[in-house]
């Protein structure tokens, strides 16, 4: 096979909403974990396309209209008879539409009557009488002719017709099938075969190789549907499309057989049970269990059904069966609340049992096993519908790699499976009392039940061993082999909406920036402003020195800012989206022991409100240790800064802006105060609006920026100025001078604006002063950098940052007014200045290397 230049594409179709069927995710982690490029495709639940991720994996949700099952409906036939009792009104939307005209007519027209004089109130009320007798005449023959509606209408011999919806769904799909251009299609589930079969043709047409697969999930004629015209329709469908297929797969050998024979198939369908993947369970990842969802001890006696519920599926039998089973209780693994389900409690509430049902929430599907395994019992209680005799159903495989002995009812497959091997009780699927003396028998035995989970059974039963025959087949279909496997994408990996993306941050060496989030004592989230990088430079700092932490970094993203390092890249403007704040919730409960907070931002995106405080209780609950982080503009008080500095940079702020940052200041500063956790601050001028904070240093990678190229040995001394934002920094009130030093010929001037900050490393280190903030009276992170590039640096330095660096600071002190005297300064005293440089280093490595800042944190990290 050839081993193409880029990784082999495969598109995996389902026609349901993707989530919950861990059939169709554990496809496409697998083959993503051996390499291909996958997008799995499934149905929206809303009118616009979403987008995500599962790690690698593109996930494209399509909305499906109704356009061609409307036009269908609009088509059908109806009887003269039909016309004339229902003139113009088509169905019962219209129907109401007629009554509400004619109750504003009727109001409308009263209302005349009484404004109205005597012969024309006469005429008005024969027109009321006359206009409602028309009105119930017409009511009366729609209903009548309703009754006369077959409710089940037969099947009209065209599936396209009889069943519209499937055509539907291929014009949705369809199109986004054939821009992704996959090298395999395969196509889950009997809904979209037909999708499959004609966008391969389509590309095929276009010159474009293309293979599929039909994955066959259910034995469709064995399926009891709920009407005769999708009977008709879906056997049709599958029978049509089914020979043009490049391979079948399904789930179990007796449908295999099947439908081979059914369809007159060349080759027997490929076998690839769903089962669990066996390396994760037992990992301890699974946050919850069943038993302790139920709020039952240990000594309980449970059985678990998890899965879908429908009436074949035969829950009501077990139910029936529970007064004869005093003291044991039934766990219920669903998704939502349907009407049978409904129907299933009261059946409870009314054999005085409800108390011992207890339903339970879906968990993600590499959690299922581990979930379970709390349980004591394992039920499959089909009943004996031809689709139910021919499969061995996930959930069997679940209930066994959680280690549960099953009771089962004597549908073929299963049956065979749990005596051949001898793994629970049997009973007779229309007898609840069978059932309840099965169950009585399981638990009486049911250490040596579960002795018989043999390390064989669970192996064959894995999804490690059934997917690795569908990776083949792919390749074999394709005539291409990936480039190579990707170990690195987890079994377990989480699906993420689009708004939030997650990268690896890897250094220049290639190898992990910081330890990454993992098993360690202390798990630590860190962000989510990650102003300048920062976050990520405290997580590097924090895990260099302490070998029980591992970190992930977060950054809050405007589209158009720039990409410092960080784990996770959060889209900010989708943060009022459920979505996105639910993914936060997931990502951080039960992963993170502690959380340092910055710049008061949310961590759930806007679930609880626009700052952190909303958060607190929550994180709480969760029993995360935080702490919050200040930057700067997020707790410095405008008037205040004003008041103590002359030149301040709110004097030039844009108009709108200090009314904006003083309200944030005092909001964050009353935060602070009211929910007494640790505050940090990552600059000494900070101290001044949070007095209670500690000081924890502003970390740089100092020798990454080192360099060797001497300073002031030109002629011009090349000087670099780097504001971010000119008012911040005072750039405006300086450029006059150093455009005229500039011209003068005493300094080469460089302003750099909208430099990268992966670019921005060259610029310092190829300059001889570096101009910061003349507006603040602090240093930031790009004045660090400068002093660990050895560059003396020329700022506005206020007393208290001066007395908080002990004197230590050689950040050279200047104002606006005083600028020119101290380049002139520096200029004529060129060995004194490189004297600066050097000190600028050593204070750089001291203070904001790292190792000051991790010893401050070290007792909130205890």
């Amino acid at each position: 096979m050839e081993s193409p230049a880029r990784r082999p594409r495969l598109a995996v179709i389902v026609a349901n909403g993707i989530t919950g069927d861990s059939r169709v995710q554990k496809t496409a982690v697998a083959a993503a974990r051996d390499g291909w490029d996958v997008t799995l495709i499934g149905r929206s639940d809303t009118k616009r396309v979403q987008r995500s991720k599962m790690g690698p994996i593109d996930v494209i949700r399509v909305p499906v209209g109704a356009d061609f099952l409307r036009g269908v409906n609009a088509r059908k036939g109806r009887p003269l008879r039909a016309a004339a009792t229902q003139f113009q009104l088509q169905d019962q939307a219209a129907l109401n539409r007629y009554t509400a005209a004619y109750r504003a007519w009727v109001r409308q027209k009263s209302a005349e009557s009484s404004w109205a004089g005597s012969p024309r109130r006469t005429s008005i009320k024969a027109a009321l009488r006359a206009r409602r007798s028309v009105h119930r005449l017409r009511v009366r023959a729609f209903k009548w002719e309703q009754r006369r509606r077959p409710k089940d209408p037969s099947p009209v011999g065209d599936w396209r017709r009889d069943w519209p919806q499937v055509v539907d769904l291929d014009l949705a799909f369809g199109p986004v099938l054939e821009e992704i251009e996959p090298d395999v299609i395969h196509a889950n589930d009997v809904t979209t075969i037909a999708t499959a079969a004609l966008s391969v043709a389509r590309l095929r047409a276009r010159g474009r190789r293309c293979a599929w697969l039909y994955d066959a999930h259910e034995y469709i004629k064995g399926v009891e549907w709920p009407n005769a015209r999708q009977a008709y329709a879906l056997p049709a469908l599958e029978a049509e499309f089914i020979g043009r297929a490049d391979a079948v797969v399904t789930v179990s050998s007796q449908m295999a057989e099947l439908l081979r024979d059914d369809q007159g198939l060349a080759e027997l369908p490929l076998v690839v049970g769903n089962s669990p993947v066996r390396e994760v369970i037992g990992a301890g990842r699974s946050a919850s269990s069943v038993r302790e969802a139920c709020g039952l001890g240990p000594e309980v006696p449970l059985m678990v059904y998890s899965g879908w519920i429908g009436r074949e599926r035969g829950v009501d039998a077990v139910i029936d069966g529970l007064p004869e089973l005093p003291g044991f209780h039934l766990a219920l693994v669903v998704g939502r609340t349907t009407p049978l389900l409904e129907e299933l409690i009261a059946q409870a509430e009314t054999l005085g049992v409800r108390d011992r049902v207890h339903l339970v929430p879906y968990v993600p599907q590499h959690e299922v096993a581990d979930y379970l395994s709390s349980a004591d019992l394992g039920l499959t209680p089909f009943k004996r519908v031809p689709n139910c005799e021919v499969s061995l159903p996930t959930k069997v495989s679940e209930y066994l790699q959680a280690g549960l002995p099953l009771v089962t009812s004597d549908v073929k497959v299963i049956k065979a499976y749990v005596e051949e091997h001898g793994l629970g009780e049997v009973w007779t699927w229309d007898d609840p009392k069978t059932f309840a003396a099965a169950a009585a028998r399981a638990m009486d035995n049911r250490d040596k039940l579960a002795a018989a989970i043999t390390e064989e059974v669970r192996t064959d039963l894995s999804w490690e061993s059934q997917s690795g025959r569908l990776l083949q087949l792919y390749r074999e279909l394709s005539k291409k082999t990936p480039p190579g496997p990707r170990p690195e994408v987890s079994w377990t990996v989480q699906e993420t909406p689009d708004a939030v993306r997650t990268v690896e941050a890897v250094g220049a060496d290639g190898q992990p920036a910081w330890r990454r989030l993992g098993d360690t004592r202390v798990r630590l989230g860190l962000g989510p402003a990650n102003y300048a990088g920062q976050g990520a430079a405290y997580a590097q700092a924090i895990t260099r020195v302490d070998p029980d932490v591992s970190v992930e970094v977060v950054m809050n993203k405007r589209p158009d800012s720039f990409d410092y390092p960080a784990d996770v890249y959060v889209d900010t403007t989708r943060m009022r989206e459920l979505s996105v704040q639910l993914q936060q919730v997931e990502r951080i409960v039960g992963r993170y022991t502690h959380l340092l907070v910055d710049a008061f931002m949310p961590v759930f995106g806007h679930l609880n409100g626009k700052s952190v405080a909303g958060d607190l209780d929550a994180l709480k609950q969760a029993r995360i240790k935080v702490a919050l982080l200040a930057h700067g503009s997020d707790i410095r008080h405008p008037a205040r800064h004003m008041a103590r500095h002359a030149f301040s940079l709110f004097h030039d702020a844009p108009e709108g802006i200090v009314e904006k940052l003083q309200a944030k200041a005092e909001l964050n500063r009353r935060i602070a105060k009211e929910a007494g956790l640790p505050l940090y601050v990552t600059t000494p001028d900070l101290l001044e609006d949070l007095p209670t904070a500690t000081w924890a240093p502003l970390v740089v990678d100092v020798e990454s920026w080192a360099t060797d190229r001497p300073v002031m040995e030109r002629e011009r001394p090349l000087v670099l100025h780097a504001p971010s934002k000119r008012w911040t920094k005072g750039t405006d009130r300086i450029m006059p001078l150093l455009t005229e030093l500039h011209d003068e010929g005493l300094i080469e001037f460089r302003l750099a604006e909208g430099i990268p900050w992966a670019e921005m490393r060259q610029l310092v280190q190829s300059c001889d002063l570096v101009l910061d903030q003349f507006t603040t009276g602090s240093y930031g992170t790009f004045a660090v950098e400068a002093m660990a590039a050895g560059k003396p640096v020329v700022a506005y330095i206020s007393d208290g940052v001066t007395a908080a660096t002990e004197g230590a600071l050689p950040i050279v002190n200047a104002t606006p007014d005083t600028l020119r005297e101290v380049i002139r300064s520096l200029v004529d005293d060129r060995e004194g200045t490189a004297r600066i440089g050097r000190r600028s280093v050593e204070f750089a490595r001291t203070y904001h290397d790292g190792s000051w800042t991790v010893q401050v944190l070290s007792d909130f990290l205890k």
